[in-house]
């Protein structure tokens, strides 16, 4: 659950994910087919993300990130078209590495009507949806922890309607990256008033603390960050 690439590794990797979605992938009923939200992109220059990129929001980059947590509030949307997909999540890596530990919420437009679900992600496998109920207006707060050998922890709660997924995985990261950020892989948004981020916190500390760059996406752009905190809103 990237950041820039062509239109053909768009289409290249999401096709490889449908394909696998049949065989090792059982999403849920209500859930969308299976789609990758962090599928290791690279990106360019910082200063020519605006417009460009598949994530919208804060990226820090370092090393040695080794935890991110914090909370977001699900909006209410307006599908455009079928081909409207999105999620907004947490993770560490996928900027400047070949993996991404993450996990947040979707809401696909598939089906004509938002469908909302949460899930994580283990990149370069696929992402692993979560069966239990999404709405819009659910306030979730997620977390991505890296421990030792390779182990990372993966917690997504909803605070609106009482449930949590915890899973432990293994997977080769780098922990070179961490962020908050919405994402596209379809390049294709719904609409939305505004999506706001709060209590981003980096190994234990503020978000703030290591810089994190900024990135607009799609037909979103970010407010400015302040004590963990941002907002996505209307370009």
């Amino acid at each position: 659950m990237s950041s820039l690439r062509t239109v053909r590794a768009a289409r290249a990797g999401l096709a490889a994910l449908l394909a696998l979605s049949g065989a090792a992938i059982a999403a849920p009923a209500t859930a969308a087919t299976a789609t990758s939200f962090g599928t290791a992109h690279h990106y360019g220059n910082p200063a020519n993300f605006s417009g460009n990129s598949t994530w919208g929001g804060y990226v820090a980059q370092g090393r040695n990130f080794t935890s991110i947590s914090g909370s977001w509030t699900m909006p209410q949307v307006q599908c455009n078209t079928t081909n409207d997909l999105f999620a907004p999540w947490v993770g560490i890596d996928g900027y400047g590495s070949q993996t991404v530990e993450q996990t947040g919420v979707q809401v696909d437009c598939s089906s004509g009507s938002p469908v909302y679900s949460g899930w994580y992600e283990m990149y370069p496998a696929g992402p692993v949806y979560f069966s239990n109920p999404v709405s819009a207006g659910d306030n979730f707060t997620a977390s991505v922890v890296s421990a030792s050998r390779g182990s990372y922890t993966l917690k997504l709660t909803d605070n609106t309607q009482g449930w949590t997924k915890t899973t432990t995985k293994r997977l080769n990261g780098q922990n070179v990256s961490a962020e908050a950020v919405i994402e596209s892989p379809s390049q294709s948004y719904p609409s939305w008033d505004s999506l706001s981020f709060s209590n981003i916190k980096v190994n234990g500390q503020v978000f703030d603390n290591y810089s994190p760059e900024s990135m607009d996406s799609g037909p979103y752009t970010e407010t400015a960050l302040q004590n963990g905190a941002f907002s996505i809103i209307p370009g």
